[in-house]
């Protein structure tokens, strides 16, 4: 099985990308990862692959975020913790890249369903299994666009700001309690799905956002940037780290070679 007192850590979104690669790599560092997420064989297949537990959750459902919260105490339970040690906010996504004046309702609710709500339910689930721990850690995976505006993304960059905002409320909120609060806020990160699910599965839409950039991230370099954000000494939060590929120096100003 597993070992006893290994710390106990939940990454949703785990079934691909950054979150895929968080679980990864948190499990390389002595944690006990459960991977939440919707699509069961592939969470299935991942923590059979680092030894953690698949849990089949969609953020937005309450009952599956309570079943998912069941499932941590257990845990903790099973591995002799007092309670979860770690929450990687992962989930979100983007859906069309209109404009305003030609948004689709239904789209800019599921991304702020998944990128702000979702993200409550979790953090309110397991809040008291993360206090009961004596030293939790919430990271919350943002954006740059949760930080800036551009054409054809209001919706996304609205729920991105969204988690930035709930981010900084929560800490404020959190203030005296054992639970550090952070965010990791990615520029552009090449992965197998994000920007393909974005335009609805134009393969030729989503090549065109990496085009010519030599190195943009991959979702292994913000997975080290999360595991160092959450293994700080308890006393020490990182409020918020942004990241992004060399060549991005800011929204707008991406190095494309010919």
């Amino acid at each position: 099985m597993w070992p006893m007192s290994s710390r106990l850590a939940v990454v949703t979104g785990a079934s691909s990308g950054i979150g895929a690669a968080t679980a990864r790599r948190l499990g390389a560092e002595g944690f006990h990862v459960v991977c939440a997420a919707r699509r069961a064989e592939r969470v299935e297949a991942l923590a059979a692959e680092i030894g953690g537990t698949a849990v089949v959750c969609d953020v937005t459902d309450a009952e599956s975020v309570s079943a998912l919260a069941t499932r941590v105490g257990e845990l903790a339970a099973e591995l002799g913790r007092p309670g979860l040690d770690v929450l990687v906010n992962n989930a979100g996504g983007a859906f069309g890249s209109a404009p305003v004046a030609e948004g689709d309702a239904a789209q800019w609710r599921a991304m702020y369903d998944v990128n702000v709500i979702g993200l409550m339910q979790v953090t309110k689930a397991l809040l008291p299994s993360l206090i009961a721990s004596g030293a939790g850690v919430i990271c919350n995976v943002g954006s740059t666009a949760g930080r800036i505006a551009y054409e054809g993304g209001a919706g996304y960059t609205a729920a991105k700001h969204g988690t930035q905002v709930v981010t900084e409320t929560l800490r404020l909120e959190l203030f005296d309690q054992p639970v550090r609060v952070c965010e990791v806020a990615p520029g552009m990160v090449r992965t197998d799905e994000f920007a393909l699910v974005r335009f609805e599965g134009d393969q030729e839409k989503a090549d065109a956002v990496y085009e010519g950039v030599a190195e943009p991230l991959v979702a292994e370099d913000v997975a080290d940037a999360i595991a160092w954000v959450v293994t700080r000494p308890p006393h020490v939060n990182v409020d918020e780290l942004v990241i992004r590929p060399r060549a991005q120096a800011a929204q707008h100003k991406v190095h494309r070679q010919a």
